[in-house]
């Protein structure tokens, strides 16, 4: 057939109702890709090390020994923290598929033998009720999250039969399925999970295993959310609020929401239920048009870890949670599948891009829980968290990357990520092995090389992301003249040859992308994209700053492939102008100085922070009135802040910048969080000594639901050698909220300056300013 002829066959697709999609499993594919194998190698040496490691000192694996009555010793941690453990196994399991490990391969036998020995005879599972709460079991479904272990327990043991064929934990997770089911659905008990997973790992169970129960049982869960005619509802933290199919809008907890919605997708696409369909589509289309930051991330708000009103979408303190960007990449990907339409896709890759990679250093032992898109130099990645579900759910997601890339119906083949990869695609007629080989997300240009055993026929769905305005196939050489888009995907039907290359080139411009005008934030700023890839601006690559930097509309950028700069990556290059510092200390009205044209650089978001602590935005003024003028240096920003503890961030006590309130979230804060009574103290000490006579102190306090209140009382010491000593002549010491609490005292020339506060009892305290008075 002549690609002329090809070309009549590609409005074929979509005739009739759209037919559910299968994702083509991580076990078929193998990644060659330049930007994705040096990930998955550096998850194999120090992603998953780290995570094994912190597992082991933290406790979290030798519970199950305890539980198993191995070793003696109480329960340590969290009462969550069986699932860690579980995801952790996962991520083994999958890179045991990519490459065989015999050393891993043991270790994880022997995890597996723990949690074998743990299990009850009836079945039930969980470290911390065995060891804590022998005769509470299933009494606290709403916080103590008995059934989400369960449900990470059954993602792991069916990764693991996967990918190795061994039904040691595949057998453990049925035992335990088969008494939950025994307990809950109808005619049973009409309880929930506090926290969902369980409905999407019953579904994988049912998967793996085709017992139908499974399902059943998956289907009543997510039926049951939000009905209360056999139980209390938990609220809509757990969006258990409304019933599920009636439901208009996300809510909540993001993470929570995502793997419930993931679960639904699940549910819908095996059961055909078009309620739920069209309930999913409601909720989809509420976050993607109202809730969805730029990078794919959700949930702005640290109170809740979740979701706020519409276009609530702030910068600083975007929360943005890890997990919630993996949950991002589940559900739509479910979606994807439901709908053979690549707008989920779309978003699928917009999550993985930048708000999930942005989760893990490039050394692969560092993570981020949250993930803002502005920073002043004080958010870093950490080794290791309390709550660490992050760590562990990357270490899972990772090396499964290769199941998002393919998936196929019928004689369908459709390609939703681009990267270095050969998979083997299975059709009615047999398999089909596609080869790919791109520079994606650097480039662009795509070619696809077909290995077959003789001539085939099959629709190939090759998916135009949502950024790409123009595209050229071509097949061995020919182009494909005015191919047609549908749902998102340019499909060529066609016999195909052995050895036949289908090239796609999308073209990748620097976009400058922007907020609807509802999002406040946004306003007047401009954020930069290219590919997937959205970029941002940080200090160590221009000049220590650029909170002061604005990019003027029209201005040119370009980018620019720097092999040798954050394990290679391309950035982007333009001309910007910088706000200059203004003096206002002794002034009302004054000048300002001309801003002054200067060169910046931009990253990939994903990248940041893997060098110099510093600044770093994502929306970028488009007028210097928008950008902040560098502080002009003063006593308190040049000493050097302690503390006898210190929580949050130090260098907030001398930021500059003031605060709405007492409870004000949006700017950073020191606390000694988590001590409670008793005495604390935080000082500057000068660079040089300086005569100084009173401070202004502007406390955090987060009632009514923190731990941060005004200290009970507080007096300020001075230093002019190694004594502290208490000032002469002080004023009334204020406790003052929403407000500065000034102090004045005799002059002094000091070396340095302490607060002290008597703290109120089962109470921390904060400050989120502190000023000093000069003479």
């Amino acid at each position: 057939m002549l690609v002329g002829e090809m070309l009549m066959m590609l409005c074929a697709a979509g005739a009739g109702d759209v037919q559910p999609l299968t994702a083509v499993p991580f076990t078929e594919i193998e990644i060659t890709d330049a930007f994705w194998s040096p990930r998955l190698e550096c998850t194999r040496a120090k992603t998953l090390s780290a995570n094994v490691t912190w597992c082991e000192d933290t406790g979290r694996i030798s519970n199950f020994a305890k539980a198993g009555g191995l070793i003696e010793g109480d329960f340590e941690g969290i009462y969550f923290n069986d699932s860690d453990v579980y995801k952790v196994l996962e991520g083994a399991s999958y890179l045991l598929h990519l490459e065989r490990d015999p050393e891993l391969e043991a270790y994880v036998d022997g995890v597996i033998a723990k949690i074998a020995a743990a299990q009850e005879d009836d079945g039930y599972l969980n470290s911390y009720y065995t060891l804590k709460e022998p005769d509470k079991k299933w009494t606290n479904l709403r916080v103590r999250h008995e059934l989400y272990c369960a449900g990470h327990l059954f993602e792991a043991a069916v990764a693991h039969y996967r990918a190795t064929g061994k039904r040691s934990l595949l057998d453990i997770a049925c035992k335990f399925a088969d008494l939950i089911d025994s307990i809950f659905g109808e005619g049973k008990r009409y309880d929930v999970p506090g926290h969902e997973e369980i409905e999407l790992a019953l579904v994988k169970l049912y998967d793996v295993t085709g017992e139908e129960r499974y399902l059943t049982l998956a289907s009543f869960f997510v039926n049951q959310r939000g009905n209360s005619e056999h139980r209390e509802l938990f609220g809509d933290y757990c969006q258990d609020h409304v019933p599920i199919r009636e439901q208009n809008e996300i809510a909540g907890h993001a993470v929570r929401a995502m793997y419930l919605y993931s679960g639904v997708a699940d549910v819908a696409r095996l059961t055909g239920d078009a309620e739920l369909v069209a309930m999913m589509e409601r909720i989809w289309r509420d976050v993607v048009l109202r809730k969805m930051y730029l990078t794919g991330g959700i949930g702005p708000s640290a109170r809740n870890e979740g979701f706020t009103e519409a276009y609530d979408l702030p910068n600083d303190t975007a929360y943005a949670e890890t997990c919630a960007s993996i949950g991002m990449v589940l559900w739509n990907h479910r979606l994807n599948l439901l709908h053979a339409d690549a707008r989920y896709a779309d978003v699928m890759e917009r999550a993985l891009y930048n708000g999930l990679l942005s989760g893990i250093g490039l050394s692969g032992d560092l993570f981020f829980y949250v993930n803002p898109l502005a920073s002043r130099g004080n958010h870093h990645r950490q080794s290791w968290f309390g709550c660490a579900c992050c760590p562990t759910n990357l270490v899972r997601f990772l090396p499964s990357v290769g199941g998002y890339v393919y998936a196929g119906a019928g004689d369908e083949v459709y390609v939703n990520l681009y990267m270095g990869c050969k998979g083997a695609i299975p059709l009615p007629s047999g398999a089909v092995t596609l080869t790919q080989d791109t520079r994606y997300p650097w480039d662009g240009a795509v070619a696809l090389h077909m290995d077959l055993d003789a001539a085939r026929g099959f629709g190939l769905n090759l998916r135009i992301p949502d950024w790409c305005e123009e595209f050229a196939v071509s097949v061995n050489g020919n182009a494909v003249e005015r191919p047609v888009l549908e749902r998102g995907y340019v499909r060529l039907a066609h016999t195909w040859q052995p050895g036949t290359t289908v090239r796609l080139d999308m073209a990748m411009p620097v976009r400058r992308v922007y907020a609807n005008a509802r999002v406040e934030a946004d306003r007047g700023r401009v954020a930069l994209q290219r590919g997937p890839l959205v970029y941002c601006i940080e200090a160590v690559d221009n000049a220590g700053h650029v909170r002061n930097l604005a990019v003027p509309p029209g201005s040119l950028i370009e980018a620019e492939h720097r092999p040798d700069l954050l394990g290679g990556v391309t950035v982007l290059k333009g001309k910007a102008r910088a706000r200059l510092p203004e003096d206002w200390r002794a002034a009302l009205y004054r000048e300002l100085p001309t801003p002054e044209e200067v060169e910046f650089v931009a990253v990939p978001y994903y990248a940041w922070d893997n060098r110099d602590p510093g600044e770093m935005v994502v929306w970028i003024p488009e007028c210097t009135s928008l950008a902040e003028a560098p502080r002009v240096p003063t006593l308190e920003s040049t000493s050097k802040a302690s503390a006898s503890h210190v929580a949050d961030d130090l260098s907030a006590l001398s930021d500059g910048l003031e605060p709405a309130n007492s409870n004000d979230h949006g700017i950073p804060r020191f606390t000694w969080w988590d001590h409670k009574g008793g005495t604390e103290w935080v000082q500057y000490v000068f660079t040089q000594p300086a005569r100084v006579s009173g401070v202004e102190v502007y406390w955090f306090d987060d009632r009514p639901n923190g731990g941060c209140r005004v200290p009970a009382s507080w007096r300020v010491l001075y230093t002019s050698g190694e004594e502290w000593i208490p000032v002469a002549g002080a004023s009334a010491y204020g406790v003052g909220r929403d407000c500065f609490n000034a102090v004045g005292f005799e002059p002094v020339v000091a070396e340095g300056l302490r607060i002290e506060v008597e703290l109120q009892e089962n109470r921390s305290a904060g400050i989120l300013e502190w000023r000093v008075l000069r003479e």
